[in-house]
């Protein structure tokens, strides 16, 4: 995130794209619901009516997959219509005569025809960000989980640049991270192209300061993506250390993962609780939960925060890190640490965003009534960054990237006719390792389910709470069905919680260009009925609510 949580509250105008915030982010959805209650415009773009859109000025619907042909549209309306900073543009970036030439042909009313999304609403959303002064942008997995999903990141960044939309409160580009210390595991390195910090593996000045600093040779290569090496297991890659990580439930087209998980000579499994991928491990490690540890979370907004040991594991768990520390030193390494501040203290040491912050500062910091230290913090004197840029773009110029719409890789047909869609809920959390082990949580959503619009669920006789077969080119499952509106025709849409209907059957792994994050968000599918509701089971509490969208 460019900029920070608490300044979501004094917002103008909050765009958010491809997320379902209230549910799968409902603390930073508690302050956008402040911004709008003290009269901030709500702009909602999602193909599903989720429960952020029933508080949105306007809910732009669009097609699944369409997402690069309403962001063009609406930097051609700004560019058009002379909504652009251009002393911004002029002092702090570069590439802008590119992107104002490609956008040139996504008129509103092209892109009408391909979002579905009524001009005049393209229109509004574009004037509205523009000249608004405190307007943010706020995005998740459903800009990401696509096989363009970089190209719809780029196609963000151009509305931002434009309109000169950073470096100041209440502003900027704000991804919300997936799960607790996402940032923190990216920011430490656990990528295959960055060390610690951000710092490419390919860039030679980075390279050396590691080598010397570890006293080992490194490779200039950027290693594996996880997509890549789930389709290389049972291939090229025989063993696998899976930490954290439920594989066989949260990666897509799952089933041929299973088959290559067959071929794995040797699975360890690092975990607090046991889950489906452990069926395949030879050895587990049992690992302590948050409450169990010493260390530091970092949260969406940069912000580094302590966590401190409540409780003793119980059993044989330990600690991540004394894990990883004695199996190092059962191959032979020579690791000597004494706790997670020394840990830190080594990444902080060799990385300058983080320069400026180690546990104990953290510590006196929360005695003066701070929680935490947002990076960058260069210097043990540095207060930490609340909104980055604002003395100009960080590095060099911000660079706009002309982009165009590139279709998702597989569309309905006539054997699969509808979207499939995947995410989460507000009960369940990720691949519900933990969430499904509490009976409240489990009881107020306790199976999986497809919501499918009435004009759908009607040509193909089926009712809500019937049982239907989901069906795509890698599997099919069983669930039950919710007849709604929440969905655009021609769309469904089910979670990725429940292991006994794992909705990774049916994703496709098709890769981003880029990143080859997997297409999680755009799929064909079929739905077919297989059995009338049970009427001795009630319908089970869901997050549903009225909506009203397309007949």
């Amino acid at each position: 995130m460019t900029n920070s949580i608490g300044e979501i509250r004094d917002a103008d105008v909050l765009f958010v794209i491809g997320s379902n915030t209230s549910e799968a982010h409902p603390i930073i959805a508690m302050e956008m619901k402040r911004a709008v209650k003290r009269g901030a415009t709500l702009i909602v773009a999602d193909p599903r009516a989720v429960w952020m859109t029933t508080i949105a000025e306007k809910h732009l619907q669009l097609k699944p997959g369409t997402d690069v042909w309403l962001l063009n549209a609406m930097a051609h309306v700004i560019i058009e219509e002379g909504l652009t900073d251009d002393a911004f543009i002029a002092e702090n970036t570069e590439g802008f005569d590119a992107v104002r030439e490609r956008v040139k042909s996504y008129t509103p009313e092209e892109a009408e025809k391909v979002t579905g999304i009524a001009a005049d609403d393209i229109r509004f959303a574009a004037r509205k960000y523009a000249t608004t002064e405190k307007a943010g942008i706020y995005y998740t997995l459903g800009i990401t989980e696509h096989t363009h999903g970089t190209d719809n990141v780029y196609a963000l960044a151009n509305l931002v640049l434009m309109t000169g939309h950073l470096g100041k409160p209440s502003s900027g580009m704000n991804p919300l991270r997936g799960q607790n210390n996402v940032q923190g595991a990216n920011d430490a390195g656990a990528t295959p192209v960055f060390y610690p910090g951000y710092q490419h593996v390919t860039d030679p000045e980075a390279q050396a300061k590691y080598e010397a600093a570890w006293g080992v040779e490194l490779s200039p290569e950027p290693g594996l993506d996880l997509n890549v090496m789930m389709k290389e297991v049972g291939k090229s890659i025989f063993g696998l250390f899976v930490m954290g990580e439920d594989i066989l439930l949260s990666e897509p087209n799952v089933k041929k993962l299973e088959e290559g998980m067959n071929r794995c000579e040797f699975l360890v499994l690092q975990d607090a609780f046991m889950n489906e991928t452990a069926r395949f491990a030879d050895v587990i490690f049992p690992a302590s939960v948050f409450a169990e540890k010493e260390g530091v979370f970092t949260n969406s907004e940069r912000r580094v925060q302590r966590i401190r040991k409540a409780v003793e594991p119980p059993g044989q768990a330990r600690a991540d890190w004394e894990i990883l520390t004695s199996l190092a030193n059962a191959c032979g390494a020579d690791w000597s640490y004494s706790g997670a501040d020394e840990i830190y203290d080594e990444i902080a040491k060799h990385a300058p965003s983080f320069a400026g912050i180690s546990h104990a500062r953290i510590d006196s910091e929360v005695h003066r009534g701070k929680t935490g230290i947002q990076w960058p913090c260069p210097t043990p004197e540095h207060p930490g960054t609340v909104y980055l840029h604002e003395n100009g773009v960080m590095r060099g110029k911000g660079l706009f990237s002309a982009v165009d719409y590139r279709p998702s890789n597989e569309l309905p047909d006539e054997e699969y006719g509808l979207f499939l869609s995947t995410g989460r809920t507000l009960y369940h959390y990720n691949c519900a390792t933990q969430t499904r082990r509490e009976s409240g949580l489990d009881e107020k959503q306790p199976e999986n389910f497809i919501e499918i619009h009435p004009r759908d669920a009607k040509k193909r006789g089926i009712s809500t709470d019937d049982r239907v077969e989901v069906s795509t080119r890698r599997g099919a499952v069983e669930v039950r069905a919710i007849v709604s509106r929440q969905v655009r025709p021609g769309c469904t849409w089910m979670p990725l919680h429940f292991a006994e209907s794992r909705a990774n059957l049916l994703t496709n792994d098709a890769g981003d260009a880029v990143t080859n994050t997997a297409e999680y968000k755009v799929c064909a599918a079929e739905v077919k009925r297989i059995a009338a509701k049970d009427s001795e089971t009630p319908r089970f509490p869901g997050t549903y609510y009225s909506v009203t969208g397309p007949n």
